[in-house]
């Protein structure tokens, strides 16, 4: 069974034994993680990773977070080195109003010239939206991205998925589809078709149960599928055989 981690972040400061981290991933049946990023230094070291490990495959980017990082030499820094031959995407990118939203006209101006670069180079982009799916939705729109894209941790409302899949974007989910308490999103997984869904971990974040409070590795992204396994009805085996034609389709491996 082949299983593909489309969305961790191994460069967290969390993780100070990557090479135990990955062992652990591959005996588990991870056949590819994909290393976001959500800075200059992060989209580095994801290159780095990708460079030490066959299995791990990068994206760079400024997450909306990490916006006040942003200078006029970012956009041709990220360009560069989203040129490597094992970067993927431009990501994670996208607006997050949650902690701030005194900053959402520089949000969006990162946000779109990071797309503008995706466009430029013929890459996907890995969106991250927090109470701002509106303000998300206009941009893209605005904005179109010329390549199938993806919607990471997705908890929106069926109404904004099916907006978003005429965009061109998939769904990545993790831990949170694992939770008793997330309904809506259950909910939401049970209506996407499955060509639209892919699995991710969002390590170290969003443990999935029965590890929930723990630190999360790739390793546990057999959790997430046997989850999605439950609630559409299906094998596990038959969520891992089609998340993982969907993420070599998403991200072009």
């Amino acid at each position: 069974m082949e299983l593909i981690d489309a969305h961790g972040h191994l460069g967290d400061e969390k993780f100070d034994d990557v090479i135990e981290v990955v062992k652990r991933a591959v005996e588990a049946g991870v056949k590819t993680i994909v290393c976001s990023a959500v800075n200059l230094l992060s989209s580095q070291m994801a290159i780095d990773f990708s460079k030490q490990y066959d299995c791990v495959y990068a994206n760079v980017g400024f997450h909306p977070e990490n916006v006040d990082e942003w200078n006029e030499k970012s956009a041709s820094e990220i360009e560069k080195l989203a040129k490597h031959d094992k970067v993927l995407a431009i990501g994670e990118i996208g607006l997050d109003y949650h902690f701030r939203d005194d900053n959402k006209d520089l949000q969006k101006e990162v946000f779109e010239k990071q797309v503008e670069i995706a466009n430029k180079l013929s890459k996907p982009i890995v969106v991250h939206t927090r109470d701002s799916m509106g303000d998300t939705i206009e941009v893209l729109k605005k904005h179109k991205v010329q390549n199938e894209s993806l919607m990471h941790c997705f908890s929106g409302s069926l109404e904004s998925a099916k907006i978003l899949m005429k965009l061109g974007f998939s769904f990545s989910f993790g831990g949170l589809v694992t939770f008793k308490n997330a309904k809506n999103v259950q909910e939401l997984v049970k209506e996407l078709p499955m060509d639209r869904i892919l699995l991710e971990t969002d390590c170290p974040y969003m443990t999935p149960e029965p590890f929930r409070g723990q630190r999360n590795e790739p390793k546990n992204i057999v959790y997430i599928a046997d989850a999605i396994s439950r609630i559409k009805g299906i094998s596990i085996e038959e969520v891992a055989k089609v998340t993982t034609e969907n993420a070599k389709r998403v991200f072009k491996l």
